[in-house]
């Protein structure tokens, strides 16, 4: 685990995506940026990703609901080490979606104190008819979603009409896609996308934070 910004307030237990290493230029920005917000990163792999790091044959990774135990182990480790620590669960794309799997039972036992997604995977690239939402309808821990507006794996104008659990409040990264990166002249960019996402974090967190303490 590689634990990076502030030793003391709250801690984002951040997992990576599918393809990309916890030390991915992305991981390595945003750890960054939360740190110079005041907010400790906690990183963490997944054995398969772990094992490609080891020299092992790169796989794809294994289904969502398989890797759930993993995190939860993340999550008490955290909790063991980091004690009096606000927590809060994290992942950028398939682990923020493995995160909200297990949200509900680790807010429910008094773990953590929310839920944060870097880019959802809300359905496959470009495929909105393959919702992987159903748990989100109904979702109890609080959270907050950073979102490309024109992500493919879930845009604005799509996401507004899934009818998604009111707890859940989204930042949207303006003409971001999946990384939260504009296009050329949109009157954006990646630099500016990247800390208003980590702003909308950092307040998130600390609201959070207080409201549970």
């Amino acid at each position: 685990m590689l634990v990076t910004g502030p030793e003391d307030g709250p801690l984002l237990l951040l997992a990576h995506g599918a393809g990309a290493q916890m030390d991915s230029p992305f991981m390595e920005a945003f750890a960054k940026l939360m740190a110079e917000r005041g907010v400790g990163v906690a990183r963490f792999e997944f054995p398969y990703m772990a094992a490609r790091r080891a020299g092992g044959k790169k796989r794809p990774p294994p289904k969502a609901e398989s890797m759930m135990p993993s995190y939860i182990e993340a999550v008490i480790h955290c909790r063991a080490s980091q004690t009096d620590r606000p927590l809060f669960i994290a992942g950028k794309s398939m682990g923020g979606r493995i995160a909200s799997l297990v949200a509900d039972e680790v807010y429910g036992r008094g773990d953590c104190n929310g839920l944060v997604c870097l880019g959802y995977p809300f359905h496959p690239p470009n495929v909105p008819d393959k919702p992987r939402t159903a748990h989100l309808l109904g979702l109890a821990c609080p959270a907050l979603i950073v979102q490309g507006e024109r992500d493919p794996f879930g845009t604005k104008a799509e996401i507004e009409g899934f009818g998604l659990s009111p707890v859940i409040t989204f930042h949207w990264a303006g003409d971001g896609d999946h990384d939260f990166g504009p296009r050329g002249g949109s009157g954006f960019t990646r630099k500016g996308n990247l800390a208003a996402a980590a702003d909308a974090v950092a307040a998130f967190v600390t609201g959070m934070s207080a409201d549970r303490s």
